[in-house]
């Protein structure tokens, strides 16, 4: 007979927190959205740096840390993170990480770097809240729904185009455009 706890049902709730870290281990930005795992940003803070300090040098894709799955990937100066519970899927995990870094990639014209991620944190914000949205609240936690994997998707709904900007807010360099 096949025990019920090693039976978990699909569920669309999958992402407890993204986090995009400098080569520092500082953060640049960070969502979580599990309040019973990370109650206050000093708890936050200290799993970020154990996070950081166990992947920095590592060439893998994914860790479990602290009861979480973490996937994770870097680039230049930057780490990006993905976290779900112990028994999500590995590969939903790293569709949504594949989605944020292309998606930034793609809205920064592939310059992803600290200092351009910083200058367009808006943007790589309403990124991050266009791939994960519209989360659930339970008695346990409150995670995210993936609600997008397409990063093209994403950059279309993000993306200001000057055209759609009243001429009064545009800069001058735009309207010489």
């Amino acid at each position: 007979m096949i025990s019920v706890l090693s039976l978990q049902e699909p569920t669309l709730y999958t992402v407890k927190g993204v986090a995009i870290l400098d080569n520092d281990g500082n953060r640049i930005l960070a969502k979580y959205y599990d309040k019973s795992v990370f109650a206050t940003a000093k708890e936050q803070k200290t799993f970020e740096k154990n996070l950081f300090n166990k992947t920095h040098r590592a060439n893998a894709e994914i860790i479990m840390l602290d009861g979480l799955t973490c996937v994770y990937r870097s680039n230049v100066d930057l780490f990006f993170y993905v976290m779900g519970s112990s028994h999500e899927n590995e590969l939903i995990l790293m569709s949504v990480l594949n989605c944020l870094y292309d998606a930034v990639s793609q809205i920064l014209r592939k310059n992803v770097e600290k200092r351009v991620v910083l200058e367009n944190l808006d943007i790589v914000m309403l990124a991050m809240d266009e791939i994960c949205d519209g989360g659930a609240v339970s008695v346990a936690s409150v995670t995210r729904i993936i609600m997008e994997a397409d990063s093209s998707a994403v950059v279309q709904r993000v993306a200001l185009r000057t055209d759609d900007i009243p001429l009064g807010e545009q800069t001058v360099a735009q309207v010489w455009k």
